[in-house]
């Protein structure tokens, strides 16, 4: 395995990379790929969001923060990122915590707390009954409020009880009646899918049950809710219903059913396996539930990680299944998970194989990575392309930021122990010890 040291230099490297990417015109923007053709880009239209756009610098900036100062170069770049961020939250349309309001209001808490609150109120302004309504095409012809973590009303209400103020309950209880409404009652329990419409399920974190389960089980902890937490009970119960719990793991099929999308039928990332998944089980516990269809909470959670464990990531076994190594569907993803888990189960056997995990997934990452001159990236595959090998990546989820700041948190882990802070964020903060929650800290 690598060492701590060597983890930190590849991830200083990385962040050199994204650095180097980044322009200005009327604040800052990042080209999302760098293709090398020498073409010029121009801003996205996502170019302020958590998933591809600045936002996402800023668990990167704050992660760097735990390590050493910031440069001059760096603090102007955050000041750039909050100014930018508060500026348009004004006018801002579009919700959704990974391409909107929540995700500003993510990453000004994170560069300059107190900020958020421009973010937060123009998110409350947008609030109807029915929860927020996207300006996202995800079905043709419709604007009507979606469910999931990524560009619904999950993902807000996470963000609205991690950030707290004085519009948080509101919108929590909102956005939770909203979901209670569009849920689809099933022999088990309760599901959803991204939209009221949607005839096809993504089940697992970012865009199904497990992850509205998540959201409702934090919230109705927060509010004193009993409805919304047993809502989340019955999601868990839905979810159970669908997975397989085969050789003391769990896992739920990536979509059902399977002939909707042309992918593995069984995944381990973050959006669409028990890397995210796992998430479910440890908000069910913050809630305060201990069994689901006659399992304890925390085994159901411990299987979820058994099974990442045991599946032969990060190990690239056949086209298609790992080919990507990002926060979102890929190895830096599932390291952090295991990271989190390691920190919540601290003192134990358990902690150490986890730990060991991470670091696996690190050390897939070092070996993965195109170093030179300029710094670190890494490629992706898509092996159904003529041409598999994908552009470098910038962003938070899906390139160079998510995975530098995940391998500075492992190496800053190595180095400091269980007890190191980490920098929480709204659709995980309750997986890591209260005590380690940078966000908590700073309150």
């Amino acid at each position: 395995m690598a060492t701590s040291e060597a983890y930190k230099q590849l991830g200083e490297a990385a962040w050199s990379w994204v650095l180097d990417q980044v322009r200005e015109d009327e604040g800052p923007w990042l080209p999302e790929t760098v293709s090398g053709d020498g073409q010029d880009v121009t801003p996205a239209k996502d170019r302020d969001s958590l998933y591809s756009g600045i936002a996402g610098l800023a668990p990167v900036l704050t992660e760097l923060a735990q390590h050493r100062e910031l440069t001059e170069r760096e603090r102007a770049l955050a000041d750039g990122i909050v100014t930018r961020l508060s500026a348009e939250a004004e006018g801002r349309v579009e919700p959704s915590l990974y391409d909107g309001l929540a995700g500003d209001g993510t990453a000004l808490r994170l560069l300059a707390p107190g900020t958020e609150s421009v973010a937060l109120r123009r998110l409350h302004e947008l609030t109807t009954s029915d929860g927020w309504r996207t300006t996202l095409e995800f079905e043709p012809d419709s604007d009507a409020p979606l469910n999931d973590i990524i560009m619904g009303s999950a993902g807000i209400v996470m963000t609205a009880v991690w950030a707290g103020g004085e519009f948080a309950d509101a919108m929590a209880t909102t956005g939770c009646e909203a979901l209670l409404r569009t849920a689809d009652r099933t022999e088990a329990g309760l599901d959803w899918g991204i939209a009221a419409s949607t005839q096809w399920r993504a089940p697992n974190y970012s865009h199904g049950t497990a992850g509205v389960a998540a959201a409702l089980a934090v919230a109705g902890a927060a509010l004193d809710r009993d409805d919304f937490v047993e809502a989340a009970v019955e999601g868990a119960r839905h979810v159970l219903s669908v997975g397989v719990l085969d050789d003391g793991g769990f896992v739920v099929p990536h979509t059902i059913p399977p002939s909707k999308r042309e992918v593995e039928p069984l995944t381990y990332t973050w959006c669409h396996g028990p890397a995210g998944t796992s998430h479910l089980f440890s908000a069910l516990s913050h809630a305060g539930i201990t069994q689901v269809a006659g399992f304890q909470v925390d085994e159901l959670r411990r299987r979820c990680l058994t099974s990442l464990l045991t599946s032969g990531i990060p190990e690239r076994l056949r086209p298609g299944f790992w080919d990507n190594d990002g926060r979102c569907c890929g190895t830096a993803g599932v390291g952090d998970v295991l990271l989190d888990a390691a920190q919540d189960y601290a003192g134990t056997d358990w902690a150490e194989t986890l730990l060991r995990g991470a670091r696996t997934m690190g050390d897939a990452l070092v070996e993965r990575a195109i170093q030179d001159g300029s710094g670190a990236c890494w490629r992706f595959v898509e092996y159904r392309n003529d041409e598999p090998l994908l552009s470098p990546g910038t962003a938070w989820m899906q390139g160079a930021s998510g995975i530098a700041a995940y391998l500075l948190r492992l190496g800053r882990f190595i180095e400091t122990g269980p007890k190191a802070l980490a920098v929480d964020r709204p659709d995980q903060w309750w997986a890591v010890p209260d005590e380690v929650r940078l966000t908590a800290r700073a309150v």
